[in-house]
């Protein structure tokens, strides 16, 4: 997909591409490299190069994006006398083995810009300074060895400290956030760089939807640029999938769409795309006057302000109203203009507004699933199954390692696995106190930080628990009834997402931190401790171990295809099916499904948790871009699945037979799991006069059939409820019929001239078209 999204984002008008490079992908084991695949970084980089575009190189390695362990390597937590991102040398070590070793594999090819690469920028440490207090000198001295180790590589391009107020000298502190307009580097010599432009927020297992409006994003940009910014980059540009274990946490969602202008699949997101892509062309309309000018700031109170770049005997402006509520009329140089509340007008001669954030003349995309089309591919998947075998966990107790204490999960698994056996005998005397406490029933309770617990006696399931509204610890407690002599008791935690952020995220524990036994004699709480009992562990699934969702895997042929289990736990399932006809990105829905991990063809797309729902309340159909954004601001999904579909890029599917493979953890029913495509549905627009409206259906070679609703005058509504107004042209439907139905795309000349007279007076007129695709 690379060269595609960087081809559309050029497009969209960007000039550069930054990416973070992923320890943990990279160097999985200790002084064992990956550089092949998607992991291909100097691919990635030439990538760019062939695209024209520049490129910057964000090597951290602390990289947080909501990646697991912040794309710290988990073996690097475990060795011993270590400290993250502090003054300790262990750490510093390897820090500094890794990031030489990346910037030397740059400098063979030639990829800094100081070599005639594309490489403009690189990045050392990510957001420090939002936790360096906690680390007290020691923070300040390790950012200080930092700069110096950076600078030492000799790269030949500015290295920059994102979120750093006191980032050393030569390093270029950047900002990153919803808003930078009124960020202030730490030296007067230092370009303002904002870093990361959130332009909108990831998901949550179990969270809502988060949206960010193409206004408030294009309003940011407009801020920041008239009040002296330099570099602006999107946070995301195109979000993409969490795929594997990569999503961080704890319960990250696997799709990382971030409501960003390309989104999950590398579809525009429209009018997203489209707004910015407007943008940056008035921007660059404007280069020579924002990077060379002279700039003056005239206030008119109430939150309004125009400033003006002049060069070389032109001038440029911006009006800017960061009013929340009220539009504001001013008048600049003899002309009166009209601002509206939560704007920014730019007018590339100081006379004419070419753009205004807060009117929006692209398209809007209505993005719709469609039916599997492959060539005789059955209405229902036809599916296959086989147990994990728990039975020699559960029952028989056999693992690989045993301590008389709890182990700290992510030390004992090295993370490659999300799933920790604990097991252990209880062997109960008639003469136990606890016993003897307890007529029928004792209490089993489990201090967890794991982030799910499924507790098992004696070989029997008796209850699971999971944190809820981001509360990954947890006590779990359940009623059981032991027998004298020896009971099988195992426990099995599972993580979903290591911590990626905050002060010491890394020494966050997982796993189980408690064990007891619970009786009660009278109103005597009788306690039998059992965290110091010998405790055998198991890292990982059998079903894992064997690789049976590989079709090369020999440990893959055993599956059952009589009594199709559903709802059942701990369960492997496995299909064929054709891959979806076409181009359009491929999705399937694991509607039904509980909880668990899926593979196609043997690569995996990532963990699933479709029975994870969103609260019920917090949701608005509507978004008014008025007033700073948050990500709980606007929102939607409400009381749905937290996420349904799951990308299957059509680089992983094969021409004729593919295999999915899916490893159930909670019980889930795969009757109704289905391939679909994703593609445009329905195009609007409501562009205003005197711009040129364009329609599409991006490509696919989809044209548009039809036009449902056309109005141009003073509609009202928005995209699939609009309603027209007192006014419009007689002849807009025949327009746009001839121009745009049949075709894949069409431009129109917002005016009466082409869209025929209105009536409408000197109201600034509007047109709104539905079309289908």
């Amino acid at each position: 997909m690379w060269p595609d999204l960087i081809q559309k984002a050029k497009e969209g008008g960007l000039d550069a591409i930054e990416t973070y490079v992923f320890w943990n992908a990279h160097e999985p084991l200790r002084r064992q490299y990956d550089f092949t695949g998607n992991l291909d970084l100097i691919r990635f980089l030439k990538t760019i190069q062939d695209a024209g575009l520049y490129a910057v190189l964000r090597i951290g390695p602390y990289v947080c994006a909501e990646w697991n362990y912040g794309g710290f390597p988990v073996w690097l937590h475990n060795l011993p006398g270590v400290q993250l991102r502090t003054d300790n040398d262990v750490y510093k070590n390897e820090m500094q083995n890794f990031t030489t070793l990346i910037v030397d594999m740059v400098k063979q090819e030639k990829l800094f810009a100081s070599q005639g690469g594309p490489i403009i920028i690189a990045q050392i440490e990510n957001e420090y300074g939002n936790v360096i207090s906690s680390y007290g000198d020691a923070g300040k001295s390790y950012i200080n060895w930092c700069a110096n180790m950076a600078e030492s590589l000799d790269v030949g391009v500015p290295w920059i400290m994102c979120q750093e107020s006191d980032a050393p000298q030569p390093m270029i502190n950047t900002c990153n956030g919803w808003y930078c307009d009124s960020f202030t580097p730490n030296n007067p010599n230092s370009p303002k760089m904002w870093t990361e432009n959130w332009t909108g927020w990831f998901k949550n297992w179990g969270g809502k939807e988060p949206y960010r409006t193409a206004e408030d994003v294009a309003y940011a940009v407009a801020r920041f640029f008239q009040f002296g910014g330099t570099f602006q980059n999107y946070y995301m540009y195109h979000g993409g999938t969490n795929f594997g274990r990569s999503a961080g946490g704890p319960y990250i969602s696997t799709s990382y769409d971030y409501d960003a202008p390309l989104d999950e699949y590398g579809n525009l997101n429209q009018p997203k795309w489209g707004h910015l892509k407007e943008l940056h062309q008035v921007l660059k309309s404007m280069e020579k006057a924002l990077t060379y000018g002279n700039v003056s700031t005239t206030e008119f109170g109430n939150s309004v302000s125009a400033t003006m770049y002049s060069f070389n005997g032109s001038s440029s402006c911006f009006f800017g109203n960061s009013n929340t509520t009220s539009d504001a009329t001013i008048t600049f140089q003899g002309s009166t203009y009209v601002v509206p509340a939560w704007s920014v007008s730019i007018l590339p001669d100081c006379k004419n507004e070419a753009y205004n954030t807060a009117k929006v003349n692209a398209q809007t995309s209505v993005m719709v699933t469609a039916a599997n089309k492959a060539e005789e591919e059955p209405s229902e998947l036809k599916w296959v199954w086989r147990p994990e075998n728990v039975r020699e966990t559960t029952v028989l107790g056999k693992g690989t390692v045993s301590a008389n204490h709890l182990v700290e999960q992510k030390a004992a698994t090295n993370d490659v696995s999300d799933y920790l056996w604990y097991m252990t005998s209880v062997d109960l005397d008639p003469n136990d106190l606890i016993w003897k406490s307890t007529e029928d029933y004792m209490t089993l309770r489990v201090n967890s930080s794991g982030h799910i617990l499924h507790a098992y006696l004696n070989g029997k399931h008796i209850g699971s628990k999971w944190g809820t509204n981001g509360a990954y610890k947890f006590v779990f407690e359940q009623k059981v009834k032991m027998h004298t002599g020896k009971n099988q008791l195992t426990l099995l935690s599972v993580t979903v997402g290591l911590q990626n952020y905050g002060p010491h995220f890394d020494t966050v524990d997982t796993g189980l931190v408690g064990v007891q036994l619970i009786g009660k004699k009278g109103d005597e709480q009788i306690v039998k401790d059992l965290s110091s009992h010998n405790w055998v562990y198991k890292v990982g699934l059998h079903g894992e171990e064997k690789k049976i969702y590989s079709v090369e895997s020999p440990h893959a042929s055993k599956w059952y295809s009589e009594d199709l289990p559903a709802n059942r736990r701990m369960t492997w399932y496995k299909t064929n099916f054709k891959a979806p006809l076409g181009l359009d990105p491929v999705v399937v829905d694991l509607q039904g499904m509980g909880k668990g991990h899926a593979w196609v063809n043997g690569k995996s797309i990532g963990r699933y948790w479709p029975s994870f729902f969103a609260d019920e309340e917090g949701c608005s159909e509507t978004c008014d871009y008025r007033g700073p954004y948050d990500n709980n601001k606007c929102v939607y999904n409400c009381g749905n699945s937290s996420q349904r579909w799951y990308h299957v890029p059509r680089s992983f599917l094969r021409d004729d037979m593919n295999t999915i493979v899916l490893f159930e953890e909670i019980g889930g029913n795969p009757s109704s799991v289905s391939f679909q495509t994703v593609k445009v549905g329905s195009v609007c627009a409501d562009a205003y006069e005197g711009k040129t409206l364009e329609l599409s259906c991006q490509g696919g070679g989809r044209t548009i059939s039809a036009i449902k609703f056309a109005s141009f005058g003073d509609p009202h509504g928005s995209c699939g409820s609009f309603e027209k107004g007192s006014c419009e042209s007689d002849r807009l439907l025949t327009v746009l019929e001839e121009a745009c139905v049949g075709e894949e795309s069409c431009s129109i000349d917002v005016s009466e001239g082409s869209l025929g007279p209105t009536n409408c007076g000197s109201i600034t007129k509007r047109l709104a078209v539905e079309a289908i695709c």
